[in-house]
């Protein structure tokens, strides 16, 4: 025992390191070094390769180690200034800083996936000032729907010029593919995290619509008496039921499709009659009838069950609408899809 004690006592933090991946299996093992920089990942390798001989005792001592430190730091907040906070001490203030930008910008393992989150509109404003040739590149390296939705927002003649490049275009080597990358990172990406930082407001009002309506009258009155012009801009952000009455004809019939008919009877109990008219009016005659019909079997409902059910189709919505397939008015969307 007291062997295994001067054995593990022996032992480097990289040796620890080494030894804590050997024993998390190849699966974990393999998350982990995703997440590492070619620097960390050769560094470790080297001390996994040459570790030699660990006894159980000592593999053992590691995790309860690793638990107990783990175990001692109480309770434990996430977020990104306590994230900031912790890279700042361990890197350098610039890498740190840079991290964080990423982090805050668009989600997405690489460059690439980064790129087909961003807005269309945002990233065509920003590469009609680039070469065409550049252009054609990083087009060639998004998904075919993004860029076509980015093409088409650029002027006439540079958007001819790109597609030329694109049907010219040969395997691109990869320093220029990295150089393309790091100009992206430190230009494009840099710039967009700072000045996409969340509205405060936009976040309270997704909140305000999982709410229940009781729930949500009440914290809009006291809102109201605190700052009303917060809570009239929270309102304003806010998607609910009776504003599907901004979506148009074609997007009901799609949103009627995705939504389960004793759910939607549910839901038209508690709306407005403009909006009950709509989705009549996107029925068959025989199927508008039945649906009458169900709803009056229903009787008095509960208010939570309603608002359940019209929370559900709001969201069946908005995933409708974040996909392209429907129009809801007034989202900055174009005004028209053809079916």
């Amino acid at each position: 025992m007291a062997r295994a004690k001067d054995e593990y006592k022996s032992l480097t933090g990289q040796q620890k390191a080494a030894m804590f991946m050997l024993a998390l299996g190849e699966t974990h093992a393999a998350s982990l070094f995703e997440m590492m920089d070619d620097e960390e990942i050769r560094e470790l390798s080297q001390a996994m390769a040459n570790l030699g001989s660990v006894s159980a005792e000592a593999v053992e001592r590691l995790f309860v180690e690793f638990a107990h430190q783990l175990s001692g730091t109480g309770n434990l907040i996430g977020s990104f200034d306590s994230t900031e906070r912790l890279l700042s001490r361990a890197l350098e203030k610039d890498r740190a800083q840079q991290i964080m930008e990423e982090l805050r910008g668009p989600a997405g393992r690489t460059m690439w996936d980064k790129l087909n989150n961003v807005n269309e509109a945002v990233l065509a404003n920003y590469l009609k000032n680039e070469y065409p040739q550049t252009v054609a590149v990083v087009l060639s390296k998004l998904r075919a729907d993004h860029s076509a939705r980015v093409l088409s927002l650029f002027p006439e003649n540079f958007a001819m010029e790109v597609i030329m490049r694109l049907l010219r275009m040969e395997t691109v080597r990869k320093e220029v593919l990295d150089d393309i990358e790091r100009t992206l990172r430190t230009e494009f990406m840099t710039n967009l995290a700072r000045t996409s930082r969340r509205d405060a407001h936009e976040m309270m009002a997704e909140i305000f619509n999982n709410l229940d309506r009781n729930t949500e009258t009440r914290f809009f009155a006291g809102l109201e008496e605190r700052n009303r012009e917060s809570a009239e801009r929270i309102r304003q952000l806010m998607f609910t039921f009776d504003d599907l009455i901004r979506v148009d004809d074609a997007g009901i019939q799609m949103l009627l499709r995705q939504v389960e008919k004793d759910q939607l009877g549910l839901a038209l109990k508690g709306s407005s009659e403009e909006v009950r008219t709509l989705f009549f009016r996107n029925m068959s005659e025989r199927a508008g009838k039945m649906m009458k019909e169900d709803m009056e079997a229903l009787g008095p409902v509960r208010l939570k069950e309603v608002d359940e059910a019209q929370a559900a189709i709001v969201a069946a919505a908005k995933a409708l609408a974040d996909s392209g397939e429907i129009v809801i008015a007034g989202s900055g969307e174009a005004d028209e899809l053809v079916y």
